[in-house]
């Protein structure tokens, strides 16, 4: 089977890559931005040509959400064009597209965890961006799975865990907001769900599906970095502060939680406690 992974530069290309050597039966072309604009057609097309391959992971994303309110074209040249570039190519190539979303396409007014089918209302730039690019897959109609994720952190790279250590060493006391929840996802979980339904997919059915994937469990920010501090040895002391005291340009939703029972039934994904995966990339690669 033929992988081509698009946005190899970022978190969770990153992972893939590291994953990938375990898959010795497969080929992998991992391609980053400067590699490969996913909004230019031509450009698409001819990876695809030279490449031809059987599975597409869409990894790419504009995922400054702050500045995405004042670049909304950018935005959504990548989030929204790309992602019909990409679409378009993997249906007439017969590619089966795994694209990975976000929790910002809904609005965080739930008060239980959302599913697939409830109704999106995103409250920005970057979650409309994200939710037009849903809209342009389905448009174009290849088989896909678009998998929608939240709270993405890693090692090393610019991330929360990270921002958190560095500010940790650096500070006393740092407030975080307690009033925001949600699920902090682990990539190299992510990529490993990833990873499995490319593997498991059959080339012969035509998907059309929206999943959900984080790890289990809810935390506030402030929760997710109290648990960095501990894990991490710090004495920094975390402060819970409200959202209106840590005023952003673009909106967060309150409420992100995602509900992960259809991934675990359709696709027979085993999803660990956000806690406990926080462990692991302490306990196995501790972040910079």
């Amino acid at each position: 089977m033929n992988i081509l992974v698009t946005g190899a530069g970022g978190q969770l290309g990153r992972e893939l890559r590291s994953l990938s050597g375990g898959f010795g039966a497969h080929r992998f072309l991992f391609l980053d931005r400067t590699a490969l604009d996913i909004a230019d057609p031509a450009g698409v097309r001819a990876s695809f040509d030279g490449f031809r391959p059987d599975v597409v992971v869409n990894a790419a994303a504009y995922t400054a959400v702050d500045r995405a309110e004042d670049e909304p074209e950018a935005a959504m040249r990548v989030n929204r064009d790309g992602a019909g570039v990409l679409a378009g190519c993997c249906r007439d190539a017969g590619a089966f597209l795994i694209h990975v979303s976000t929790d910002y396409v809904f609005d965080g007014r739930a008060s239980r965890p959302y599913r697939e089918t409830d109704a999106t209302g995103p409250e920005g730039v970057y979650g409309n961006s994200k939710l037009e690019g849903e809209r342009r897959i389905g448009e174009a109609d290849p088989s896909h799975a678009i998998i929608r994720t939240s709270w993405l952190y890693s090692a090393g790279g610019g991330n929360f865990v990270s921002t958190m250590l560095r500010l940790g060493r650096e500070r006393e006391t740092l407030g975080v907001v307690f009033d925001q929840a949600g699920t902090p996802t682990l990539a190299a979980d992510l990529a490993a769900a990833i990873m499995h339904i490319a593997l498991r997919h059959d080339p012969k059915f035509h998907y059309r599906g929206i999943w959900h994937y984080s790890n289990e469990g809810v935390a506030s920010w402030y929760d997710f970095a109290h648990a960095v501090m501990e894990l991490g040895g710090l004495a920094c002391r975390v402060e819970p502060v409200t959202s209106a005291e840590f005023p952003q340009k673009a909106a967060r939703p309150a409420y992100s939680v995602l509900d992960k029972s259809a991934i675990k039934k359709d696709w027979d994904i085993r999803i660990p406690h956000w806690r406990d995966s926080l462990r692991t990339l302490f306990s196995t690669n501790h972040p910079c």
